[in-house]
């Protein structure tokens, strides 16, 4: 059983495993992009991960679950990795961070 504090540990470890994945279009981070909806931790080293894409149909979409499964399995404490792919809410630009936002000259 864990307790909070390595949860949130553990936690931190995945965002910033998360803030490694960028879509091959995109030069930000999938992170700071908002296409993380959720990361949920259970007692016994699963991970669950709610994410979406910039568009339904990008390409990319299997490199891109993939990249987040591996990078997230390869945290030690975690023992699995399940990543969903979610279309609720759908994205759009307001939900990146303001560092994308710079980046990419919205702001």
């Amino acid at each position: 059983m864990m307790t909070e504090d390595e949860k949130l540990a553990l936690q931190e470890r995945i965002i910033e495993a998360l803030k490694t994945v960028y879509d091959p279009e995109i030069p930000v981070n999938i992170y700071d992009l908002g296409l993380i909806y959720r990361i949920e931790l259970m007692d016994d080293g699963r991970a669950e991960v709610d994410m979406t894409l910039t568009a339904p149909n990008c390409p990319a979409a299997d490199f891109i679950m993939e990249d987040v499964r591996m990078r997230v399995e390869g945290i030690t404490g975690i023992t699995a990795a399940t990543i969903n792919l979610v279309f609720e809410p759908e994205w759009d630009k307001d939900m990146m961070s303001e560092e994308a936002k710079l980046e990419l000259g919205f702001l």
